[in-house]
């Protein structure tokens, strides 16, 4: 029971280091490409119009903030488990890749983005667990 509570700690945990991130890097990427004045965020037209127009640069931000709060809150996760790293790790890409098919399905996103944000999450979780499994 004891490592069922560490696991669920551990991702619960991870979860939230993996979302603060996400919103910081989004954050900084706003900051160098900033949005336009006004985007009726209820309207899908205006968004995929958005979508159309934003820089390539911008749309690189988002994709890193998914993989680099993927990986370092899986990282998070994983030592906190201590054992299970994989699974620990596995559940908060889960999570975030989650969140991300969310946004591309209300979003329209280049089929470049979705296919890089699909393989970049899964491997940034894959990493952050083999890499604590091997450091413990």
């Amino acid at each position: 029971m004891r490592l069922v509570v560490r696991i669920v700690i551990a991702v619960a945990v991870g979860t939230v280091v993996a979302f603060v991130l996400v919103g910081v890097i989004e954050a900084i990427g706003e900051v160098v490409y900033p949005p336009p004045e006004v985007v009726d965020l209820g309207s899908p037209d205006q968004l995929a119009t958005n979508m159309q127009r934003l820089p390539g640069g911008a749309l690189a931000f988002v994709l890193a903030a998914w993989i680099v709060a993927t990986f370092l809150g899986g990282l998070v996760a994983a030592w906190i488990a201590r054992s299970r790293t994989a699974l620990a790790a596995a559940i908060v890409g889960a999570l975030v890749l989650a969140a991300s098919i969310t946004n591309f399905v209300l979003i329209p996103h280049p089929a470049w983005m979705i296919a890089a944000g699909v393989a970049g999450i899964t491997i940034a979780a894959y990493l952050a667990g083999r890499l604590m499994r091997v450091a413990t």
